[in-house]
């Protein structure tokens, strides 16, 4: 009789042992199969051993064969019932739920467009150049041939910067065109140039559906020994057409600038109307000068083109403004 108590003992320390190192539900069933097993496992080899016990140990034996088996099952229910709970943190998570998908941020549309524009001009062999949003009179008027009494330089046309002064005490502002950038290359560069600056510039423009007082240009400057208008317009041609289908029209229109001579305003169609995109013509003779390059020797054209107008005019947008609202829904369509 005591060797079959020890065999129930033993039993019952290794199904207790068995069941509470089950990692899973799937391991945790194939240790039921093994000890609690109604056909076949070691709870039926112990059933047997009653069978071929003495008649008098017979009822002790079966008392006790009971007990270790409500024992046993009473331990597999239990962490049957812990492997099956959730699984939560300290802050009541429950971590085996599936995870909730991130709502992932587009890139905003003129971010886009300006990649886009950087990768096109890139293709003709222009490189990106940058220069600061807070500028001085030199480079945002004087070396583009901007004399003082011209419009362009009035007080009310532009951002000054009432606390900011140059080292030489002269006032600051905020860029009005991306043609600063041109002449902070040229200062530095010799010829041949082939560049495009991007980026924002500012003017206390009036807003409505196609003005805002900042927006964004593309600058392009090109400048060698041999640089013709017809080149200017070829690249302008290719630029829009690559970015907004063959079935753009370009037109150009005479005009006047201080920097370039001669000038054109760029037109592209919009449905049964014509928008201005931009400006551009071969740079002016005094420009070169200013940069100490010798405008004998040296030719150049140079084109602004706004960003936010190509950007519309592709995704059909009607309103400048729809840039700046930070309305998710109209971003979240880019």
């Amino acid at each position: 009789m005591e060797s079959v108590k020890q065999k129930f003992d033993e039993y019952a320390q290794e199904a207790k042992a068995a069941i509470e190192a089950a990692t899973s539900p799937e391991v945790l069933e194939k240790i039921r199969v093994e000890f609690l097993g109604a056909k076949k496992g070691r709870l039926r080899d112990l059933q047997s051993l009653l069978g071929k016990a003495d008649p008098e140990h017979r009822p002790a034996l079966g008392k006790l064969f009971n007990e270790v088996k409500t024992a046993v099952t009473a331990c597999y229910d239990e962490y049957k019932k812990q492997l099956s709970a959730p699984k939560t943190t300290a802050a009541g998570l429950d971590i085996t739920l599936p995870g909730a998908v991130p709502r992932l941020g587009n890139r905003h549309p003129l971010t886009q467009t300006i990649d886009e524009f950087k990768e096109i001009m890139g293709r003709m062999g222009f490189t990106v150049a940058s220069g600061p949003e807070i500028e001085d009179e030199h480079h945002n008027f004087e070396a583009l041939n901007i004399p003082d009494d011209h419009p362009a330089r009035d007080p009310l046309e532009n951002f000054y910067l009432a606390t900011a002064e140059t080292a030489a005490g002269g006032p600051l502002l905020l860029r009005s065109q991306t043609s600063t950038v041109q002449i902070r290359v040229m200062e530095q560069t010799e010829p041949p140039i082939r560049i495009i600056s991007l980026g924002r510039v500012y003017r206390p423009d009036t807003m409505d559906r196609t003005h805002s007082c900042m927006f964004h240009q593309m600058e392009g400057l090109m400048i060698g020994e041999s640089v013709t208008m017809a080149e200017l317009k070829t690249v302008l041609r290719l630029f829009a057409q690559t970015y907004l289908g063959h079935d753009v029209h370009v037109r150009f229109r005479p005009s006047f600038f201080p920097f370039t001579e001669p000038s054109v305003e760029v037109d592209m169609s919009w449905g049964d109307d014509w928008l201005e995109i931009g400006g551009a013509g071969m740079v002016d003779p005094n420009v070169l000068r200013s940069v100490g390059y010798d405008p004998e020797k040296y030719s150049g054209f140079a084109f602004g083109m706004g960003v936010e107008r190509f950007c519309m005019r592709r995704h059909n947008i009607p309103d400048i403004r729809e840039f700046y609202t930070n309305d998710v829904q109209f971003l979240q369509q880019f």
